[in-house]
């Protein structure tokens, strides 16, 4: 529990469940930051050369990835036609449209799947260091995984991108998902031959679960909490966008920065993205996380520091959201040591601004997303009216992160589009 005088440190407004925004006094010069950082800012160059050894691989498991060379990469959209409402430009980086899951998660659970079963391969001898990682996909190597055992706790995404590379390479699955989860997720999961275990409680308690449950031989446990692997592996996205704003002559400079409005969960994906920007782009490139009312997880352990862990429970806050790859009641603290002092903002969105925005850009520009997934669009379009945004909001170019809905099945993104259109106090009964 936090004490009076942490309480009373803490923004009201976040406090009592309500939209916000919070610029980050812990933010400091990217370059004095990454010299305090746990990783050193090589990783992200790694995790590109990573994916580059990944991609025979990828194409030998997936044929519908021969097309991209085996990269596990998104397009970047031009989100036209919102200049007539006063809004500056806007960029999507549209991770809802990533090959294979739909989710940015594909970026840490891919990257952590192939990267155990290539130390797997190596220490029984099926594999020598250099050879090519397309002989994982071989029938006696798939056999010989199929002795072991992959698990991971979820809200869904990571585990389907999970489950769908370990499946692939032969390997048994095991995810555990709090009993509210999505039952659209769970059967996908089970249709790929995955062993799903649900509990009572929230995501941190059904981790907690799987964690345990991994303690066993030839098991190998990914935590979404404390991976550095999962981390490491969103942080090349900003590779793959740096050249993607390059080709269209997008100028990311100190008279021209760029803001990027990143969802944020238990903090690992954006925290790897954001790590990743930063290394690139230095301070020209302005972060903002943007987490649910109901579960500013992320927010509340910068706000606090790293010393120990926290949880929204903690100040009163009951991580009841329908974004649910965003309710999450306590942050990573890997991710948080890693980006506490590189993440300028963070802004809080309520349920039902994100139901108003999910059927907006459907809409608008045919985008059929998740609610975690427009989170971003949500804090872009709050900041303008915001006192307290950038001074150079007006002139920055803004890009927002998509991740989730491409994969939603019609019955279930039809229902969201009905809750849009509903009276709000019946929203969240309804979902």
């Amino acid at each position: 529990m936090l004490t009076s005088k942490e309480l009373s440190q803490l923004d009201p407004k976040l406090l009592t469940g309500e939209p916000h925004f919070w610029p980050n006094p812990s933010r400091q010069p990217a370059e004095l930051a990454f010299g305090s950082a746990p990783s050193p800012r090589s990783l992200v160059d790694d995790a590109a050369s990573q994916w580059r050894e990944f991609a025979p691989l990828l194409i030998k498991l997936f044929p519908e990835l021969e097309s991209s060379n085996g990269e596990i990469a998104s397009p970047l959209l031009d989100l036209t036609g919102d200049t007539a409402t006063g809004d500056p430009h806007a960029l999507i980086k549209a991770d809802h449209l990533l090959p294979l899951t739909g989710t940015i998660k594909a970026r840490g659970g891919l990257f952590e799947v192939l990267g155990y079963a290539k130390r797997n391969a190596i220490e029984h001898s099926f594999l020598q260091p250099n050879q090519s990682l397309e002989r994982l996909a071989d029938p006696d190597v798939k056999a010989h995984f199929g002795r072991f055992r992959i698990s991971t706790g979820s809200t869904g995404n990571l585990g389907y991108s999970v489950g769908l590379a370990a499946r692939a390479l032969g390997f048994q699955v095991e995810i555990h998902m709090s009993a509210d989860a999505k039952s659209w997720k769970v059967e996908r999961l089970r249709a790929l031959g995955v062993t799903v275990i649900q509990h009572p409680g929230d995501f941190t308690a059904a981790v907690a679960v799987a964690r345990e449950s991994s303690q066993q031989d030839n098991a190998y446990f990914i935590d979404d909490e404390d991976s550095l692997t999962l981390f490491q592996g969103y942080s090349a996205a900003a590779i793959e966008l740096a050249d993607q704003l390059a080709a269209i002559k997008v100028d990311v400079s100190a008279d021209r920065r760029l803001i990027v409005y990143l969802p944020c969960g238990v903090g690992g994906s954006p925290g790897g993205v954001a790590f990743g920007l930063k290394h690139i782009f230095g301070d020209n490139v302005y972060c903002v996380f943007v987490e649910p009312v109901a579960a500013p997880s992320v927010l509340l352990q910068v706000a606090v520091g790293d010393a120990k862990p926290i949880s929204v429970y903690d100040v009163g806050l009951d991580n009841q959201t329908l974004a649910d790859g965003m309710a999450v009641p306590a942050a990573s603290l890997l991710a948080v040591r890693h980006i506490q002092h590189l993440v300028d903002a963070f802004a809080t969105v309520d349920d039902a601004s994100l139901l108003r925005r999910t059927r907006e850009l459907w809409n608008a520009h045919h985008l059929r997303l998740e609610p975690s997934a427009v989170a971003g669009y949500e804090a872009f379009r709050a900041l303008r009216d915001d006192p307290r945004r950038p001074g150079f909001y007006e002139r920055a170019s803004h890009l927002i992160w998509t991740t989730g809905g491409s994969h939603l099945p019609d019955i279930e993104f039809e229902r969201l589009l009905f809750q849009a259109d509903i009276h709000p106090d019946l929203r969240r009964k309804h979902i």
